[in-house]
């Protein structure tokens, strides 16, 4: 993760002199085809980047860094992965009631953290990998992986959405060791394992489908290709799909947890149409049956690959949104996320709610009337 100013510098510098070169996209003299003539999109991809999902509000429509903001945020980010990554105290306070406070971000005036008391995992940043450069795509420095809305940023959600999330994020609350859910009308949100998120359970991964976007964490993907189908391997929660090649969609009535993929090829480019999803995936604020999505695979002279995407959900987004960034070719493997097998977590997690309820019916029922 170290790297000097300098050094980044060069390597950016670099980049954006090989991108200002007559482009390097799909062209026969320089990337590997397949024997249907067809860029072969196979192997291993890490798609870790700083560029952010979102445009920080402050840059408004400025969609590019110039070298000197690109250097400073990629510096920032450093600064905060040394810290987070430094050895614990073996002499430290045990940690509040409730859980330790998140780690690896800044402290605030105070010398505290941002966040409360409840993280369970993660005492500092060794697990965490969300790159150590910005993307360079085409000689320009994105501000944002979002191209559209032109402010870089998610649509709004429509009313009918707004209301859903609203009743979604109620149910949710900060940890404080107490189980505040009986007084509750209804179920409550640790009473069995259907009732944990989808990612909680192993179901769905943390970093979408249909779009896939970077994470804290495993970020690789794999791509293992035929004449008839492609597939695609999400690091996180294993996550395969598979994209068939000059098909068609089957009615609405068949609906999977990762959409249904079907895969055609406009000149160089893999495009993927993504529909037929589950409505019970929360994907960036709105899940719903009619979500349509939209993927451009193209292969770079670099071996990298352009990611392209847009999203268009008229019952979730009032308006459709769109963004790219690059995955970075990799000779390393990409090796099993094994979520479920073991998953002693949601048990302890279900164990504690039975806990904490025991304790407060003790204190109801000792507490003078």
């Amino acid at each position: 993760m170290k790297r000097t100013t300098g050094l980044f510098v060069a390597v950016l510098s670099l980049a954006i002199t090989m991108a200002l070169a007559p482009r390097l996209w799909a062209q026969d003299d320089v990337i590997a085809r397949t024997p249907g003539g067809q860029p072969d999109l196979a192997g291993n991809y890490n798609a870790a980047t700083l560029t952010p999902l979102e445009r920080p509000p402050q840059y408004g429509n400025k969609a590019f860094f110039t070298l000197e903001e690109a250097e400073a945020v990629a510096a920032r980010e450093r600064g905060l992965q040394e810290k987070g990554a430094a050895l614990s105290n073996a002499d430290r306070e045990a940690p509040p009631q409730g859980g330790a406070k998140v780690v690896g971000l800044e402290e605030t005036a105070t010398g505290g953290n941002e966040f409360g008391a409840g993280n369970v995992g993660a005492y500092n940043l060794f697990w965490m990998d969300r790159g150590t450069d910005v993307n360079v795509i085409d000689g320009r420095i994105p501000t944002s992986i979002l191209t559209d809305p032109p402010n870089g940023r998610l649509p709004a959600l429509t009313p009918e959405a707004g209301k859903r999330r609203m009743a979604q994020l109620a149910g949710f609350r900060p940890n404080d060791g107490t189980a505040w859910w009986v007084d509750v009308i209804g179920a409550g949100p640790y009473d069995d394992p259907e009732s944990l998120p989808l990612r909680e359970r192993c179901l769905v991964g943390f970093t979408g489908v249909a779009p896939t976007l970077p994470a804290l964490y495993n970020n690789f993907k794999r791509i293992v290709q035929t004449e008839d189908h492609v597939m695609i391997l999400l690091e996180m929660v294993h996550d395969a799909r598979i994209v068939r090649m000059n098909s068609e969609h089957p009615g609405s009535e068949v609906r999977h947890w990762l959409g249904d993929s079907i895969g055609s090829w406009e000149g160089d480019t893999l495009v993927v149409d993504t529909t037929n999803f589950l409505p019970y995936e929360d994907f960036r604020g709105g899940g719903s049956t009619n979500r349509h999505v939209v993927e451009r695979f193209t292969k770079l002279a670099s071996n990298d690959l352009l990611y392209s995407f847009t999203v268009e959900d008229e019952s979730v987004w009032t308006m459709p949104w769109s963004g790219e960034y690059l995955w970075r070719a990799s000779e390393d493997r990409v090796y099993e996320y094994a979520c479920h097998e073991g998953n002693y977590a949601m048990v302890n997690v279900l164990r504690g709610a039975r806990l904490l309820e025991s304790e407060a019916e003790d204190t109801a029922r000792d507490s003078p009337r």
